[in-house]
């Protein structure tokens, strides 16, 4: 059995038994009965092994990883599951897996999976610890006699525990301690959660206790088990926000005012969007980091995916209440019980802002300098091959690859500039890159490029940000290139794919018009069929590059007597056609961006047709896809970051602890933005059509992009005034740049308002 097949069985084997009986029910009956658990339920989780997954195959065990615990937890989340699964049946087991072997230990060890015992773990003495330390209980040990004396504060589980592993400070550091429910100099007290959950506080005075294991490593295994713990709470408060939204978008389809359902409304249709965009970004950063989790990364993981995991539940419960009404603050629906258990979870071993601090430090990303040409000056390579056996290299070495590629062929002073490059001034690193192979990292190799894995792809877009490389005109790479592998003739990619890779083509795009923007199905420039040729009159209008371009991909209206989707086709336009004119559009910034380009009966070749007459609408929704992958790209902030980053060293703004939140969170929102644009763009490598679900991408890659833009203007704060790029002993980079292009974003490829209304009615389907 693979990997895939071992989550697959756990995740369906937990749907299934968790959807056997209503587990909202059993919440509310427990409530009302003061918290706990059930003891028979919990033998149930240990006979389906759920306790044991973990555990080592030597110990009895099933002997597999953290993704399986995650797909149980999911569904867990999901369905209310009251039992403390992560506390008692992942926690504890993953600590005593990793303690040597010794007779208390393994004694646990077998008794805790197989149900029989039911533990916890005590290590937290005050509000707001992330990290297990020395406490202050303390151990006092004489002969064979363990006495401790403490208090151990948001115990899980409480009341009906058999007992608790607990740290407390020995002479020579930390030791473990098995503490047995009524051990004598052992109280417990007891408060409510939100959720209905006892927790619990251990009074420990003179507490028998048994040593389970000291020393550093000791200590090591507690901090693997918690952030093991955290992984797998971040999973169950993943199935919590999906869960909800779900619920919330039922009741939209249902509920119905003013004569109709209330997911027709637009605002709450993008509300909902909002939440379905933080449901999919905590599960690409869940699914990235169980992917990419090992022993030197674990607490960076963890810290990461509970941060986005526990800002997803709790702000998708919170949406569910508002868009429910006064019903959903009713102790009736079970949209109530979601947000109480995503509050408690929330803020269980540290809540969001904690594990951004955490993962911050952890990645120490503050401290990262800019990379500089002596990082890689001893290096001396003089080939970069393009076809290596890229999804077994290992990831450091095709970076120190790509930064050594960039030290030796791309131009020092090119580097980080604030603008769009033209064709003119960026001519000569594309055909850099087109001589050595390194221009299309994301085409499969049949047509010339690199195919480059998602993670490496990723990698790619990094350095090449870090280093500060500039864009060049590149739709025929994104855009057209794609579109010809998987809607052209042979002939079609035989006679342009090649021309874009050589860069004598440099390619626009023709799809806005004047009233028709995002309404792309309102086209109205015409090609009328002439023999072996279209015959073509109309405008197009913010066309990018129109200046440099020397083709162009547009729709056309091919037939006006059916509706406008019907009647659209795709072709293919050599610029130097007699009858085009091209005027540049001076923007906001003052630069000549973008153009209008204007048809007057231009004969274009029937053979630049691309797919079937009047079926260009379905090509055009595809480039959209490609183009909204390329919007969504994590390329733009993760330059912006970089940019905010080299401010706040110059400023010295990492220093003010307010600064630091809010840059950590733009951090993980551009880290797991990275994760998610991966999903997609292994979708489109297996040449697999690109869903509805990509407007998602574009609208959090955009808005990410904005939030940068805006955290560099007010860290810059008197040059965020200046227009041209600022140069003094304080600050050397063009601070508004980032909004200009952040703003145009949100527009291209669809305005991310017209985004959210795709999202509402394709992937959410809410009533139009």
């Amino acid at each position: 059995m693979n990997d895939m097949e071992s989550i697959t069985m756990f995740r369906d084997s937990a749907s299934g038994y968790l959807g056997a009986q209503d587990q909202r029910q059993r919440v509310r009956a427990l409530e009302d009965a003061g918290g706990g658990f059930d003891r028979a339920v919990w033998l149930q989780l240990a006979e389906l092994g759920w306790l044991s997954v973990l555990v080592p195959e030597a110990d009895g065990g099933l002997g597999l990883g953290i993704a399986e615990v995650a797909a149980i937890a999911e569904e867990a989340g999901r369905h209310l599951l009251p039992e403390p699964l992560v506390d008692a049946g992942v926690q504890p087991l993953a600590l005593l897996a990793r303690l040597p072997p010794g007779d208390l230990r393994n004694e646990l060890l077998s008794s805790i999976q197989s149900g029989a015992t039911v533990a916890g773990l005590a290590w937290q003495e005050s509000a707001g610890e992330v990290e297990a330390g020395l406490g202050m209980t303390s151990a006092r040990m004489d002969g064979g006699c363990v006495a401790l004396t403490g208090q151990k504060r948001f115990v899980r589980p409480g009341p009906g525990a058999d007992g608790w592993i607990v740290c407390a400070v020995v002479e020579d550091g930390m030791g473990l301690f098995w503490v047995a429910a009524g051990a004598a100099g052992l109280s417990l007290a007891c408060d409510a959660g939100v959720d209905g959950s006892a927790i619990a506080t251990l009074g420990l005075d003179n507490a028998e206790a048994q040593l389970l294991a000291q020393g550093d490593d000791a200590l090591a295994a507690l901090h693997h088990a918690n952030d093991l713990a955290r992984i797998a709470q971040a999973a169950e408060l993943l199935g919590i926000a999906r869960r909800a939204l779900e619920l919330t978008r039922d009741y939209l389809t249902t509920r119905v005012q003013f004569g109709k359902p209330i997911g027709t409304f637009q605002a709450l249709q993008h509300r909902l969007v909002d939440g379905l965009i933080q449901v999919e970004l905590a599960a690409a950063c869940l699914r990235d980091g169980l992917g990419t989790v090992n022993d030197g990364n674990l607490a960076s993981v963890a810290s990461r995916v509970k941060a986005r995991c526990a800002q997803a539940a709790t702000e998708t419960t919170r949406m569910a209440i508002q868009l429910h009404g006064a019903i959903g603050t009713t102790n009736e629906y079970d949209v109530g019980l979601y947000f109480k258990r995503a509050m408690t979870l929330a803020s269980r071993w540290g809540n969001a802002a904690s594990h951004r601090r955490r993962w911050m430090s952890l990645t120490s990303s503050a401290n990262r300098s800019e990379p500089v040409l002596s990082d890689v000056a001893h290096l001396h390579r003089r080939e970069f091959p393009n076809d290596l056996v890229w999804e077994t290299m290992p990831e450091a070495e095709f970076r120190a690859m790509v930064r050594e590629l960039f030290a030796q062929h791309y131009p020092e002073h090119r580097r980080h500039l604030p603008y769009r490059q033209t064709w003119a001034e960026s001519r000569e690193w594309y055909m850099t890159l087109s001589r050595l192979g390194w221009l299309a990292p994301a085409w499969p190799r049949e047509h010339g490029g690199m195919g480059l894995p998602a993670d490496k792809l990723i990698a790619y877009i990094e350095e090449t940000e870090a280093w500060g490389v500039a864009r060049p005109p590149d739709q025929g790479l994104v855009m057209i290139g794609p579109i010809l592998m998987r809607f052209g003739t042979e002939e079609q990619r035989q006679r342009f794919l090649p021309k874009v890779l050589s860069g004598e083509h440099v390619w626009t795009q023709g799809y806005s018009e004047p009233n028709a923007g995002s309404d792309l199905a309102a086209v109205r420039t015409e090609a009328v069929s002439d023999g072996d040729h279209f015959v073509v009159n109309g405008q197009k209008t913010w066309t990018t590059w129109g200046s440099d371009g020397t083709h162009m991909f547009m729709l056309v209206r091919t037939d006006k007597t059916v509706k406008k989707q019907a009647g659209i086709s795709f072709l293919l336009v050599d610029l130097k056609t007699p009858g085009i004119t091209v005027r540049p559009i001076r923007n906001i910034a003052a630069e000549h961006e973008f153009c209008e380009v204007f048809f007057d009966n231009v004969r274009v070749p029937r053979d630049n047709l691309v797919g079937e007459l009047n079926q260009g609408w379905t090509v055009a929704k595809a480039l959209l896809g490609f183009e909204r992958l390329f919007t969504g790209s994590p390329k733009h902030s993760q330059h912006t970051l970089h940019q905010v980053e080299k401010l706040a060293r110059q400023r010295g703004l990492f220093d003010d602890p307010a600064f630091v939140a809010r840059f950590a969170e733009l951090q993980l929102d551009t880290a797991d933005l990275g994760a998610a644009y991966a999903g997609f763009a292994e979708i489109a490598k297996r040449g697999e059509p690109i869903p509805p679900s990509i407007s998602m991408l574009k609208i959090w890659s955009t808005e990410t992009y904005e939030r940068l833009a805006l955290l560099l203007i007010e860290s810059a704060q008197d040059y965020g005034s200046m227009r041209d790029r600022a140069l003094t002993d304080e600050i050397d980079m063009h601070v508004m740049a980032p909004l200009f292009n952040a703003m145009n974003a949100k527009l291209f490829a669809g305005s991310n308002e017209i985004q959210r209304n795709i999202l509402a009615k394709v992937v959410l389907d809410l009533p139009s």
